[in-house]
């Protein structure tokens, strides 16, 4: 808007934009607007181009003997009281070529591991708390970077669930003992041969 003064006299020129806003007789031309929309076919690219990249959990040479839905926790002995560790997925993986098995625990959506230990043949899984859906255990776990002794507790939404970790764990742990007590009984019965044979050359 313009005032232009002389003479006494003031003269006020109005943009024809106003008169549309206004309320003026002039009417605001939609065809304009729908010009400055128009679509010139013009292609932006992407300033970065994302890249899918594969993501691995060490578990590719492992076969998976168990897989279920639990929360785990752990015992705090500074605070003598259970606290949570996450809620994810255990599984029980046993490596292609060397055969160990191990227990671990991953949080659901992050994956960041809550356990991670091998099952030994000394492992042993006891009710918790007369609660028939968890069970707790000791273990010797690396899922923080360094050995530490800890002791778990994990809890499943049913008792099947919870019976099936059980029974694995029971099946594993007696299977090893077995290929524990056969590979010492393997041990001393060359030992012994090596002996005989060492004496048989002497005489």
């Amino acid at each position: 808007m313009t005032e232009i003064g002389g003479g006494g006299a003031m003269v006020v020129v109005v943009p024809q934009w106003c008169c549309w806003y206004c309320g003026g007789t002039d009417s605001w031309d939609d065809s304009k607007l729908g010009a400055e929309d128009e679509d010139t076919g013009a292609q932006v690219a992407p300033i970065v181009k994302l890249q899918e990249v594969a993501v691995t959990t060490g578990e590719e040479n492992e076969d998976i003997l168990l897989d279920l839905k639990a929360k785990l926790y752990r015992f705090d002995k500074e605070g003598s009281q259970w606290k949570e560790r996450g809620v994810g997925t255990l599984k029980l993986l046993k490596h292609k070529e060397s055969g160990k098995i191990r227990l671990v625990t991953r949080q659901n959506k992050t994956l960041k591991i809550c356990a991670n230990h091998l099952v030994l043949p000394t492992m042993t899984v006891q009710e918790h708390q007369g609660n028939d859906k968890s069970y707790m255990w000791h273990a010797v776990d690396f899922a923080d970077g360094e050995l530490k002794e800890e002791t778990f507790a994990i809890w499943f939404a049913s008792v099947e669930n919870c019976k099936s970790f059980k029974d694995k764990i029971e099946e594993i742990t007696e299977s090893l003992a077995k290929t524990t007590e056969d590979s010492e009984e393997g041990t001393t019965v060359a030992n012994l041969i090596e002996k005989l044979t060492v004496e048989s050359k002497d005489t």
